[in-house]
């Protein structure tokens, strides 16, 4: 398949519920709480550990008659120990379907290789205001020593609820550098949904894919700042901060639909993909 020759636009949100969507190291892995707009932030690089887990489990893994492979891994090697999977520069983007879609830096044994990648994210963020975090306690399932009763206390913290929204862009420019393909991109597309609805651990479960929006473009031409475009409408009397599950609200679609319409000589293909729960003000049309 050739290389992808027109940019695209992602608009994608899921939601959370009782669980922590994306924890920060620095602070206790509390969730990514910004105390200036009362929203829950979630960094591109969790998205990407979603899409790149999802690919691996469907077989980019890397083994012997594989469909190809993983370069940004979570288990514990070297930059030494990964380069020995390719051994030029083509094998580098051939091989790894993450470089083809993120970009990817090589500079081991003499393979200096930098790739910027054609599909970039924004910083995601929940479209409702999340005021706190919950914080909960619990006992492990060992105790710390033999013969103790005392078992281990965990402590770990989550959100009630949270409507996430990412926005992203396909450069057609980036893509020739490294090869994607519009296979390459419906194995995003596909890794995304399917990917954040199989977090099913314990940390994770609880996500749930809601939208998926990808507009293509011509003339590298795109419309931008999507997620500003959404807005919840709250039903019985739901404050922001209080909401609990997807149906507490009405995703307003107004101003995106309206953005479409707008620029519709610029766009030539529309794909929705929406779940059953999500109520819109109004359908976002296909094209």
């Amino acid at each position: 398949m050739s290389t992808i020759q027109s940019r695209s636009e992602l608009l994608f949100l899921y939601d959370v519920k009782r669980c922590n969507p994306n924890g920060d190291p620095l602070d206790s892995n509390r969730p990514r709480l910004d105390e200036e707009t009362g929203r829950c932030l979630v960094t591109d690089v969790r998205l990407k550990r979603t899409i790149r887990d999802y690919l691996i489990d469907k077989g980019y893994d890397g083994q012997e008659g594989s469909r190809g492979d993983i370069f940004i891994r979570t288990e514990a090697v070297t930059g030494e120990q990964r380069s020995g999977a390719y051994a030029s520069e083509d094998e580098f983007k051939n091989k790894f379907i993450d470089v083809r879609l993120f970009g990817g830096v090589s500079a081991v044994k003499g393979k200096n290789y930098q790739f910027t990648g054609p599909v970039q994210f924004s910083m995601g963020y929940t479209l409702n205001q999340v005021t706190k975090d919950n914080f909960i306690k619990g006992t492990g399932a060992f105790a710390t020593k033999e013969g103790a009763e005392q078992k281990t206390f965990r402590e770990e913290y989550n959100i009630t609820y949270g409507l996430i929204a990412f926005h992203g862009v396909i450069n057609e420019n980036a893509a020739r550098h490294v090869g994607t393909t519009g296979e390459d991109v419906n194995e995003l597309v596909e890794a995304m949904w399917n990917g954040t609805k199989d977090l099913l651990t314990r940390s994770k479960k609880g996500h749930m894919p809601r939208l998926l929006v990808k507009i293509d473009y011509r003339d590298g031409f795109f419309i931008g700042d999507l997620c500003q475009r959404l807005k919840m409408t709250l039903k019985d009397e739901k404050k922001m901060e209080n909401l609990e599950d997807v149906s507490d609200y009405i995703l307003d679609t107004t101003d995106l639909i309206t953005a479409l319409k707008k620029y519709d000589d610029k766009i030539t293909g529309i794909t929705v993909q929406a779940d059953d729960r999500l109520e819109m003000s109004a359908s976002i049309p296909t094209k």
